[in-house]
């Protein structure tokens, strides 16, 4: 079992690719566990809570500054980067709205999971994800407002009941459990990363399975679309770098790198649908969500180390598998519906492409 968990850790970037063609070719597995979504989600979390105890959230706690240059970062540049992507491979309308829409969404729930396997601040990373989405219904609506002059109906009520089942009470109980059984939950601390890359396949199976029908009916417009998610995340790397400038350790700033980076999808097609807007709107976040899942393994894996930027930069033959992985990331975006697209109803795929 040791040996299969590493495996899938070590190479969760290939088995990603691999669960994509997977959900394509095989969508009823997929379609079986969309309702577990919410679920999965929880015991991923749970499982990431289990790597740090209640000292080292005290911790963070201790310096709210953190947490205010998480906020300006998530909210600030790249919401404006979401409206400038939006307004060069879209230039206006429902597509260019749904882009804005992108960059302004809080952290995604995996990002911790990231930021273990780069051996990052996973402690940091949890609570960032928990009060940037705990504020997003306060400030989005705000934001999109002002950037596009559409309003956003924002379900508050439905939004911080999944963020309290799906991220407070799971991480409180594997802080909890980390604290209190401190030596049991250790002895296995070689199992978390791993089987958190394996929920973490689940759920990209879970995103792909239920709208594989559809793929194919977006036709060539699809790569317009995943360039424009690619260009934004690429971005939110860029902007967590910013927190070289203030980051205590390296540990830090993979923390806030993915934190910037990855973005929550499902509460783009919650916003859309409470807002009776058309969901095409919704269109931009789900290439994000597939993309997002494919590429941060590839960023995990450089950041685990001090030297495996430079080395990736330096070494030609890594260059082209980085230049070779970023490719096979855009070309997997003829996913472009993804779970949330399902839930807004009557959408019809080829619709978008034309």
């Amino acid at each position: 079992m040791r040996k299969l968990l590493g495996f899938v850790e070590n190479n969760l970037l290939f088995m990603a690719v691999a669960t994509t063609a997977f959900g394509l070719a095989v969508p009823s597995i997929g379609i079986g566990l969309e309702a577990g979504i919410s679920p999965l989600l929880a015991l991923l979390m749970l499982v990431i809570s289990l790597t740090f105890d209640a000292a080292a959230v005290r911790i963070v706690f201790r310096k709210p500054s953190r947490q205010i240059w998480a906020l300006g970062l998530v909210y600030g540049p790249m919401s404006l980067a979401g409206w400038l992507t939006g307004r060069i491979f879209f230039g206006s309308g429902h597509l260019a709205a749904g882009q804005t829409l992108v960059g302004m969404l809080p952290t995604d729930v995996s990002a911790p999971l990231l930021v273990l396997l780069a051996r990052g601040n996973v402690a940091l990373a949890a609570v960032l994800n928990a009060v940037n989405t705990a504020l997003s219904p306060f400030i989005i609506p705000f934001l999109f407002l002002w950037l596009t002059g559409i309003e956003l109906t924002v379900p508050v009520g439905a939004v911080v009941l999944e963020l309290v089942l799906v991220v407070v009470v799971p991480t409180v109980v594997g802080v909890w459990l980390r604290t209190k059984f401190l030596k049991q939950v250790s002895r296995f601390d070689y199992a978390w990363p791993g089987l958190g890359s394996v929920l973490y396949l689940v759920l990209l199976l879970a995103v792909i399975g239920p709208n594989s029908a559809t793929i194919l009916g977006y036709g060539w417009y699809a790569l317009v679309i995943a360039l424009a998610a690619l260009a934004l995340n690429l971005i939110g790397y860029a902007v967590g770098m910013i927190a070289k400038l203030f980051a205590e350790d390296r540990a830090e700033l993979i923390a806030y790198l993915f934190t910037t980076s990855k973005k929550e999808f499902s509460i783009a097609a919650a916003f859309v649908a409470a807002s009776g807007l058309p969901s095409e709107i919704a269109v931009p976040a789900a290439f994000f969500a597939v993309i997002q899942m494919i590429t941060s393994p590839i960023a995990a894996k450089m950041m685990a180390s001090d030297r495996g930027i430079r080395i990736h930069l330096a070494t030609p033959r890594l260059r082209g598998l980085l230049a070779l992985t970023m490719a096979a990331a855009a070309a997997a975006m003829v996913l472009v519906n993804s779970v949330m697209l399902a839930r807004v109803a009557g959408y019809p795929a080829a619709a978008s492409a034309t």
